[in-house]
């Protein structure tokens, strides 16, 4: 099984452990801490040894930040958290912040004494983050100081190790093209740098053509990469990780060196008065303040292999249309499941979680979930990120809504969907906002637009039945998704915030939504890949689109007709045809009569 349900991390230890970081903090005469949610590679997934944010506070979603002072602390997270971090963690210790509304400079600004010093961990905080928290600092009449050993971690009795997960090639049939290639192609676009610096492991995992263990949910294997300008790469990784199979895969095409070599790698590039390609939106500061006091030129930059990475080439679209015909039969599947058995009072968040799991398995091609499975009935559903345990779990009720959102890894892709199921009868409102939730979401699926455009543009379709009805949600439209890799990609997305132009081979999800804290939340999601520029018949540009990936029935029991214009209703009549056409074959026959019922023509 790839989910567990425990939450090991307790609340209540919050106080007596921000005591013992207070104690190591004064020992090395300091004045606060920085404790982000975050490794060394700034991803959203990160290994045991580095939740030191979950260990410290109990808050256990995937991204936030904690500040100790010697008199005060606050935990800052984003709209997804502000009901989960109450949940999890001592207020009265760590005062709940929204990283968006009060954000962490500011607080920084308000609340750091004159002349104290406020450290952090360079390997843990991005350049940018850096100099943002810096100039908060000296606003404040304080300083912020990079610390040499992380103070957390000496208090930190029993850390994990960090991962050795096996390196395994990812094969040609699903990569579409050699890392050779790859990398030939990468190093052209450097712009006049002598090398670019990798440090997100799904760069490094895509540019290599090979996928690991290290962290939950993405085939990750944790590394820092150099790229030359002349097509050389060096994999700076544990050598623990790295068998004969991907000695042999990797070739000549890069030098596998100790990670621990990292450090003269960036020295010797600075005695070359090398130009460095680095992201200061990934890259840790301890990297670029290696470069620039080794003599190099830290070249500021995009991660050179993000923007081709996400313009997914014919064998991963392929790849990931396969993947969502074998994912929507095990969703079909597990909602038909559901239909008969959910509301009796023997099924509750983890049975559900458990079961679509168990379908999916039986695919044969399952290789990971690809983030733990949000189960949420009733209010639980109503928190976004919402994660079950043990001690939350609660029982499918009729009368009540149920959200599922959930995805997997296969070899040929992964995948990323969210149905919301009535339990018996949905109310009126209910209805009413699944249905304004659902127009946003054809709005997003019908869009054509011109090339140039972006997620930010496009993402008010989400949410215009909502605004008439003075309705929002406090996320993001849609995400990119990896091909065997991270369901949380970028550059792209729709969002208020997604500046990145939308281009052919993006993967992106369409996932509006509606919570009401206390009662239930509703959101609908699919996978989209944009299409290349076609004709409109009698315009006169071409136009960029969307083809649905995902294939699951969307409950028609939560539609209210009567809000769905013409054009809507024949969309959700077209998208039900055609999931009914492509999953039917090699269903038990009740599921194929339950899923014609499913997708029924309103």
């Amino acid at each position: 099984m790839f989910q567990t349900f425990d939450d090991t991390a307790n609340p209540a230890l919050g106080a007596e452990r921000a005591s013992r970081l207070r104690a190591e903090l004064k020992r090395r005469g300091l004045d606060g801490f920085l404790i982000p949610r975050s490794d060394e590679h700034q991803g959203e997934y990160v290994p045991p040894h580095a939740e030191r944010l979950r260990w410290l506070t109990g808050f256990s979603g995937s991204a936030g930040l904690a500040i100790v002072l010697a008199d005060k602390a606050a935990i800052f997270v984003d709209g997804r958290y502000t009901l989960q971090v109450r949940s999890q963690t001592d207020t009265s210790t760590f005062e709940p912040k929204h990283l968006i509304e009060e954000p962490p400079a500011r607080w920084i600004e308000d609340n750091l004494p004159k002349g104290a010093k406020l450290a952090y961990d360079p390997w843990l905080h991005t350049i940018d983050a850096v100099a943002r928290y810096a100039a908060a600092a000296e606003k404040a009449g304080g300083r912020f100081v990079p610390v040499d050993g992380n103070p957390l971690d000496a208090v930190w009795s029993d850390q994990p190790e960090p991962p050795t997960a096996p390196v395994e090639p990812h094969p040609i049939e699903y990569a579409g093209e050699p890392a050779s290639e790859k990398l030939k192609r990468i190093s052209k676009s450097l712009d006049g740098a002598d090398a670019a610096m990798l440090t997100m492991p799904d760069s490094i995992a895509w540019a290599f053509n090979i996928r690991g263990g290290d962290v939950s949910h993405s085939p990750l294997p944790l590394s820092f990469a150099l790229l030359h300008a002349d097509g050389h790469a060096e994999l700076f990784i544990d050598e623990r990780k790295v068998g004969d199979k991907a000695r042999a895969h990797l070739g000549n095409i890069v030098s596998i060196r100790p990670q621990a070599d990292l450090a003269a790698a960036l020295a010797e590039l600075g005695k070359r008065k090398a130009t460095v390609l680095v992201d200061p939106a990934t890259c840790a500061s301890w990297i670029n303040d290696r470069l620039t006091s080794a003599g190099a030129t830290v070249k500021r930059g995009a991660d050179p292999c993000e923007l081709p990475k996400a313009c997914k080439n014919k064998a991963e679209i392929d790849g990931t249309r396969a993947a969502h015909l074998r994912d929507g039969r095990a969703l079909t599947k597990f909602l038909a499941w559901l239909g008969l058995n959910a509301g009796k009072g023997d099924v509750d968040e983890i049975a559900a979680a458990q079961k679509l799991e168990a379908f999916r398995a039986e695919t044969g091609k399952l290789k990971d979930l690809s983030f733990d499975t949000i189960s949420g009935a009733g209010a639980n559903g109503a928190i976004v990120h919402y994660r079950v345990t043990r001690g939350t779990n609660r029982p499918l009720r009729r009368g009540e809504l149920f959200l599922v959102d959930s995805g997997a890894q296969y070899l040929d892709g992964t995948t990323d969907v969210t149905r919301t199921v009535a339990i018996g009868e949905a109310s009126a409102e209910q209805r009413d906002r699944f249905t304004r939730v659902l127009k946003g979401h054809i709005g997003i699926a019908t869009a054509r637009f011109p090339e140039g455009t972006s997620g930010s543009q496009l993402d008010a379709l989400a949410r215009m039945a909502l605004w008439k009805a003075g309705l929002d949600y406090d996320h993001g439209t849609g995400h990119g998704v990896g091909s065997y890799l991270s369901v949380h990609e970028g550059p792209q997305r729709i969002s208020k915030l997604g500046s990145v132009p939308l281009k052919p081979g993006m993967i992106v999800s369409n996932e509006p939504g509606y919570y009401k804290t206390g009662a239930y939340g509703i959101r609908i999601e699919n996978l989209l890949v944009v299409t290349p520029p076609a004709q409109v018949e009698g315009g006169e540009r071409p136009m960029l689109g969307f083809e649905t990936l995902t294939l699951a029935p969307i409950d028609l029991a939560c539609v209210e007709r009567a809000l769905l214009t013409d054009e809507e209703a024949d969309w959700l009549n077209a998208y039900h045809a055609r999931v009914r056409e492509a999953l039917s074959p090699g269903l038990d026959d009740a599921t194929l009569a339950w899923l014609k019922d499913a997708t029924r023509a309103i």
